[in-house]
């Protein structure tokens, strides 16, 4: 139903942010690809998008150890290099050599085991466009990878390699993770295999305007990422984020920085919602995602004014998609979406990741205010 496409894009594609957005996959002889780059005309304070702060160490606790956290993660987590082809050389010399020969190149990152059997959960833009796929265990040991599917949606990719018994990561639920909590980021950055760095959980649901829409290809980005200060670098990417446990909160994806390297400021993907993609792809070879059929907008003081509304709680309905599963369900523009089920939503990256773990057909339960009243509705999720 097209009308729900043209719909639904409009309420989750936003403008770029003009701070620099990298994918941490490195690729050798190459530049990292920049989302939105920042100008670089003045080092001025004015013209910083962001300021780092002094950060005090002798404020962290005597008794912090990440070493069972490491220990239960490590060996889950692979190395990933790939090779691409890429187009052929426009230089006299070279095609002299080489005619008219493409050029193979290379590029790495990281991977998560989640299944015994060899599953490997890892970010699409790591194995995009790859001819070859190789992992490497934590063991040195080497296989070849098959591509199972990608999700370019939640730039997610599930891989498979022809081994037994491996040493897997268990899921934490990402919806417990708490803003201040510790994380860990475990991968390969720079090619330096099993590096783990710790940090805190600096937010939640953030939208970064880094993944590419189209929906005429059914790509609808949901972006909800768990931001992190944790060190992360170009060949982190798909690696884990992990709680002091050890537990699989999210999959490390993009760093906010200038240069291309650590700044301060990195993203994953919650692990509920990688649980749901990489599970979809491993059964069907795709993701079979639902929708509500809303148009969705951010609650400010302009809307709380126009629609009478008694505070910024939740995410606003503007419109709905006749025929839709919120049209079905008695939804109507105005309503407000309190939370999914038990989960609270307070803007609409939360809203999106909860919904994105429901798949068509599904009924969803949704805490709506109508007015100065709370309502439930439950919502069957449709395909488009």
């Amino acid at each position: 139903m097209k009308s729900l496409t043209s719909v639904f894009i409009s309420s989750i594609l936003g403008a770029s942010i003009a701070l620099g957005i990298y994918h941490g996959v490195s690729k050798e002889n190459t530049k990292i690809i920049v989302k939105e780059t920042a100008s670089d005309s003045s080092s001025t304070s004015e013209n910083r998008p962001y300021q780092l702060t002094n950060y005090n160490n002798n404020s962290l606790p005597l008794n912090v150890d990440f070493t069972e956290a490491a220990s239960n993660s490590l060996d889950a987590v692979v190395h990933i290099n790939t090779r691409i082809t890429v187009g052929q050389v426009n230089d006299p010399v070279y095609r002299l050599f080489y005619g008219n020969a493409k050029i193979e190149q290379k590029a790495s990152g990281s991977g998560v085991v989640i299944s015994p059997e060899g599953y490997i959960v890892t970010n699409n833009h790591v194995v995009a466009d790859a001819n070859s796929i190789e992992v490497t265990l934590n063991n040195s040991e080497t296989y070849k990878a098959e591509l199972i599917g990608t999700d370019p949606s939640t730039d997610l990719a599930l891989l498979k390699v022809n081994a037994k018994n491996l040493h897997t990561i268990q899921f934490a639920n990402s919806d417990d993770v708490k803003v201040g909590e510790w994380a860990l980021a475990v991968g390969n950055p720079f090619n330096l295999t099993s590096t783990v760095t710790a940090g805190i959980v600096s937010a939640k649901a953030r939208n970064i305007h880094i993944l590419q829409g189209n929906y005429e290809k059914e790509i609808f980005p949901i972006e909800s990422f768990i931001q992190t200060d944790a060190a992360v670098n170009p060949g982190n990417s798909g690696g884990a984020l992990v709680n002091s446990r050890g537990e699989l909160i999210g999959i490390n994806t993009a760093i906010a920085s200038k240069t291309g390297s650590y700044s301060g400021y990195s993203f994953a993907i919650p692990s509920n919602l990688v649980k749901k993609v990489a599970g979809d792809l491993a059964k069907y070879g795709s993701v079979q995602r639902g929708f509500i059929g809303v148009n969705l907008k951010e609650i400010n003081t302009d809307l709380l004014q126009s629609y009478d509304l008694p505070n910024l709680d939740g995410v606003l309905i503007a419109g709905v998609i006749p025929e839709s599963g919120a049209d079905d369900a008695g939804i109507v523009p105005g309503d407000v979406v309190l939370a999914v089920g038990d989960i609270e939503v307070h803007n609409i990256p939360g809203l999106q990741e909860q919904i994105g773990k429901y798949s068509p057909g599904d009924s969803v339960p949704l805490l709506l205010r109508r007015g100065n009243k709370t309502i439930h509705k439950e919502v069957q999720l449709k395909k488009i």
